[in-house]
């Protein structure tokens, strides 16, 4: 099985992001300079990866290598360009289902989305650039190898993909508990993408704004909220019975 590669060095990250490998994150050591401490930089920002500043002792935890101050993960998939992806599932498809989501970071609960995302025909996955779970070791071995099977793209903003969508005739749902409609009260047989947020923070206030309609999950317990792939996995499956029906 394929699962995430790691590169360390700068001038070797350097070579890997000119080469147009998929660099998931790049964790760079907080307080380095010189000029080619600033080139990994500026090719980091230019070409939009995810990039942390974190103390050395993180990066040592990260590879027992001379990391000489820089580690990125290479993610074990090709992330595609949103915009293309779109356009080819609105041509191969009458009715798409699409999954966004809005700072999902858990990498156990991205790998779980991904499975049943898989499982219920879902068409694409979109994701932001910053502040999502990568794609690792852990990513794959709980999507069973879904992560393989459904396109993932990122975008700089969600509520900028959201936007998007709507110009092309998506309808845009958002799970959200901040709402007196629940799931069962839309109609999802159209094209549609659900949009789900991470557990505590949720769906960030503007793409709530956004959105084209709320929905919720009936909760009949004390306990106030569930576990996001799980939430996730409810939404979709009503989706796919109001569609065989």
């Amino acid at each position: 099985m394929q699962t995430t590669d790691q590169i360390y060095g700068i001038r070797a990250i350097i070579e890997a992001i000119n080469a147009e490998k998929p660099i998931d994150k790049v964790f760079l050591q907080r307080g380095l300079s010189g000029d080619i401490a600033k080139e990994l930089e500026g090719l980091v920002r230019k070409n939009g990866i995810n990039m942390s500043y974190v103390p050395i002792e993180k990066l040592n935890r990260l590879t027992k290598n001379n990391h000489q101050g820089a580690v990125a993960n290479i993610s074990p998939i090709d992330f595609h360009d949103f915009e293309t992806l779109i356009e080819q599932v609105l041509n191969s498809k009458e009715a798409p289902l699409l999954l966004l989501l809005d700072q999902v970071s858990d990498v156990r609960n991205f790998g779980a989305i991904i499975r049943t995302a898989e499982c219920t025909g879902v068409d694409a996955i979109i994701i932001p650039k910053h502040g999502a779970a990568p794609v690792t070791a852990d990513t794959v071995k709980t999507s069973a190898g879904a992560v393989f099977k459904v396109p993932i793209a990122k975008v700089d903003h969600i509520k900028d993909a959201v936007y998007f969508l709507q110009a092309s005739g998506i309808k845009v749902i958002a799970a959200t508990e901040k709402t007196d409609k629940t799931i069962y009260e839309l109609r999802l047989k159209e094209s549609c993408a659900i949009v789900m947020g991470a557990e505590g923070k949720g769906i960030s206030p503007s793409t709530l704004k956004a959105v084209d309609e709320k929905a919720k999950l009936p909760l009949l317990g004390e306990i106030a909220s569930l576990n996001v792939s799980v939430a996730c996995a409810v939404f979709l499956y009503e989706t796919v019975r109001q569609r065989q029906t």
